[in-house]
């Protein structure tokens, strides 16, 4: 061949793959996959990335510096009903009304409780309304396979998550803890038992990694919603051993706990237990991202992980500490509402990158669909924003107040309280007595830092915004209680100083003693068929 051919052929080779290459690209960036990894009660500080030098997360921590780390990223709600509501949505609880953990008692009823509390919880929604476009529902009607696995807790039968927008449901029902365990046989209507002694986070990994594997050549939308690292704790054998074994060489600390306003809250992130389950739940992370390079979608698959509200450091099994953030789930600081927030899009390089923008669960509904390419719905979404310019290196001049409400109590501690946040200040306002808390941000919240005496103008006119905002969307409030009794609501609390925060620092070393054994078969994980 003359070599002036020869020339031409490769510049006319070069020209096409260069245009097959920038095809190529604007495919995936036209027509992504989404996988959105969600961990129940998972705290900020739970993760080697964002602090833990307990913990082991090697999966996550690749994946969040893979994609963009958002360092003040919030759920909407201090508990997980409403939270994962205002995710499917794209709207703050209380405009769709789930503001509480669907079950919670309210009214007259929560005296059952035996609390003797000032006030009775506010009504809620009990099931995520139909008229809702959720997210699913937003993929699904552009084209998209969608795929839901694990915890749902957004109502019982009719309410499921084949009913608002996903094809198929593993493992979806109005439970908002694993019935039966971590380890089948579990007692789940979606998710038949295969083997005894089988690990629920690991099962429900294989089945998103098969999802995967069989809709590799459509376009999918893919959300892994775990039960971990809700209650029960449970892990084998051996990861309780290696954290145990990793507490003891770390030095195990005198007392764990010290007392918060209404109950102790965990000092230390010392709880083996807790710290396999952590570790389970990192391990089937790493099955699903293995499952996208296996089957050739990892460079058009954009992957989110979060939480849907902050670790439990009081109440339920106290299993982890959330410092230097204050609280922890159910309560109104921080440590409540401050999660891991990561968004990886693979063709775009910002790789590692943090960014302190403040960001909410409700923006994820908005950027996923702008990412896709698919059209906005802003009347659903009314209370996000797309997060598209930040992951694409360009500001985001937006000024945008986020809102919290949550008119009930926590069943770890916290209050009855509605937030505002807006340009770098935090305003929390109580429902008992109308006292509230200002707060210059970032901070951690302890009481010496409420600055509302030394700022009454910037708190007043949070204060009015949020009052306006929460009447113009219709909230509602938790009222007095007229059965209100103080002398036993303060027998309750020096009960909790006298016997329950004892009771804790005492089964906390039980936990770490080198003979601990939960029972015979380590919750059914030694538990095996022939």
């Amino acid at each position: 061949m003359h070599l002036s051919k020869i020339f031409s052929f490769c510049l006319v080779l070069l020209v096409f793959l260069s245009c097959n290459s920038k095809g190529q690209l604007q495919k995936e960036q036209t027509k992504p996959n989404v996988l959105f990894i969600l961990v129940d009660d998972l705290g900020y500080h739970d993760l080697g990335v964002t602090g833990s030098t307990f913990y082991e997360t090697p999966n996550v921590d690749k994946l969040a510096n893979q994609g963009m780390i958002f360092t003040n990223g919030y759920a909407a709600s201090r508990v997980c009903s409403p939270s994962r509501a205002s995710i499917m949505t794209g709207k703050f609880t209380a405009r769709h009304g789930i503001t509480d953990w669907i079950g919670a008692k309210t009214g007259e009823a929560w005296r059952t409780r035996n609390r003797h509390d000032k006030l009775l919880p506010a009504d809620y929604v009990q099931a995520l309304p139909l008229e809702e476009i959720t997210i699913a529902e937003a993929f699904k009607s552009n084209g998209y396979k969608t795929f839901f696995a694990g915890k749902w807790h957004l109502g019982d039968e009719g309410s499921y998550p084949e009913n608002h927008g996903f094809d198929i449901n593993i493992g979806g029902i109005e439970a908002g803890s694993p019935k039966g365990g971590y380890f089948a046989p579990w007692q789940n209507p979606k998710l038949k038992n295969n083997q005894d002694g089988e690990n629920l986070t690991i099962r429900l990994a294989n089945e998103t990694a098969d999802f995967i594997s069989k809709h590799k050549d459509t376009t999918f939308f893919a959300f892994l919603s775990f039960y971990a690292v809700h209650a029960p704790i449970q892990t084998t054998e051996a990861k309780w051993r290696k954290y145990r074994d990793k507490a003891d060489s770390l030095g195990i600390a005198d007392s764990g706990y010290k007392m918060e306003r209404v109950l102790p809250i965990r000092q230390v992130q010392d709880n083996p237990i807790y710290a396999g389950l952590v570790e389970t739940m990192d391990d089937a992370v790493g099955i699903v991202l293995k499952a996208l390079k296996d089957n050739g979608v990892a460079n058009n698959t954009i992957v989110v992980f979060t939480s849907d509200n902050g670790g439990v450091a009081s109440g339920d099994h106290y299993a982890t500490s959330n410092l230097p953030l204050r609280g922890g789930k159910g309560y109104q600081w921080e440590g409540g509402i401050r999660e891991p927030y990561f968004i990886k899009v693979p063709w775009l390089k910002n790789a590692g990158v943090k960014t302190e923008f403040s960001v909410i669960n409700t923006d994820f509904y908005p950027t996923l669909l702008d990412l896709a390419n698919v059209p906005l719905n802003p009347e659903q979404h009314k209370d996000g924003i797309s997060l598209k310019p930040l992951l694409e290196g360009q500001p985001l001049e937006v000024n945008r107040p986020l809102y919290w409400h949550y008119p009930h109590y926590g069943n770890q501690g916290g209050e009855p309280a509605s937030i505002i946040q807006e340009n770098g200040w935090k305003l929390i306002h109580y429902w008992e007595d109308g006292r509230e808390e200002l707060y210059k941000l970032p901070s951690q919240e302890n009481d010496d830092l409420n600055v509302i005496a030394r700022y009454p103008e910037v708190a007043k006119s949070l204060s009015d915004n949020l009052l306006l905002w929460l009447n113009n969307v219709n909230a509602k409030y938790p009222v007095d209680d007229t059965k209100y009794n103080k002398n036993k609501a303060e027998t309750r609390y020096l009960n909790t100083i006298n016997n329950k925060w004892p009771s804790l620092e005492k089964q906390r070393l039980e936990v770490l003693s080198k003979d601990f054994q939960p029972n015979e078969n380590w919750w059914k994980s030694k538990v095996t068929i022939d």
